[in-house]
């Protein structure tokens, strides 16, 4: 019996020690691009580069319409590069928005030990290099899945026009205990990203999409953030069917967006 018990104590001793160890790559999917990757859009765009802090260079694209209505600043997931993410600038800069979007460090082109205080350092200066172009009042964050921590927290920080999330999560902590309930999450997570902290220092409107068949970020996370922001700054926006990848199948996603973005 000793004998069991000691066995079962190390394989989860194990476990604990792996995700520890190896949570970066559980948690992001990098598609790394070479220096000299040229992209190729039908869209007119410009390619950046931020140098955020030493060690730390940071690629983005930024896409152009004649006379902008404003800018979208778009944080993307945690899988591939900006080469794939492109394709959701059309559904911006058809309706008259430049969008701005950049890969996280160890993504694409970008470099850089990845954690989570420098990931908000990146996405903050990135900011304000769009305020040193476009009135704040005509900055929108856009944050999808992962990304959605990372824009409430910018959101936070700074005085946007508005904060869109699609397929938000309360707070990483909560999501990955969601998978791994019986293992100490608090203790060995690197990134806790609390996005229901970030969000009651909004001041902005906040319109959250969820799909409510979605099994990686549950539609309840969706539901719970903006009962914390309340009925009279944000509104959820349920796509009825929809997972986690396919928000942009459904036209009541779209009809809503260009609602909001009028």
């Amino acid at each position: 019996m000793l004998l069991f018990l000691g066995i079962i104590l190390g394989i989860y001793a194990g476990v604990i020690l792996l995700i520890y160890l190896l949570q970066d790559r559980f948690f992001f999917h990098p598609e790394k691009l070479p220096q000299d990757f040229k992209f190729d859009f039908s869209l007119p765009f410009e390619e950046l580069f931020f140098e955020t802090e030493k060690g730390a260079r940071i690629n983005g694209l930024h896409f152009r319409v004649d006379n902008p209505k404003g800018v979208v600043f778009y944080l993307k997931g945690n899988s591939r590069s900006i080469k794939g993410w492109a394709k959701f600038a059309r559904d911006f800069t058809g309706i008259g928005y430049d969008l701005v979007m950049f890969d996280y460090r160890g993504f694409g082109k970008s470099t850089g030990k990845r954690t989570e205080e420098g990931l908000y350092h990146d996405a903050q200066y990135v900011y304000n290099w769009l305020k040193s172009r476009f009135q704040e009042e005509d900055i929108i964050v856009y944050g999808r899945s992962m990304g959605s921590g990372f824009a409430t927290r910018i959101a936070a920080d700074n005085n946007p026009k508005m904060l869109i999330l699609d397929a938000p999560y309360y707070s990483f902590i909560h999501l990955i205990q969601r998978y791994a309930p019986l293992i100490p999450i608090k203790k060995i997570l690197r990134y806790h990203i609390r996005s229901h902290h970030f969000i009651r220092q909004v001041n902005c409107k906040v319109f959250v999409f969820h799909g409510t068949h979605d099994w990686t970020i549950p539609f309840s996370a969706g539901l719970r953030l903006i009962r914390i922001v309340g009925g009279n700054q944000g509104k959820l926006i349920p796509i009825r069917g929809a997972g986690h990848n396919n928000l942009r199948n459904f036209p009541k996603y779209h009809e809503n967006l260009y609602y909001i973005l009028a």
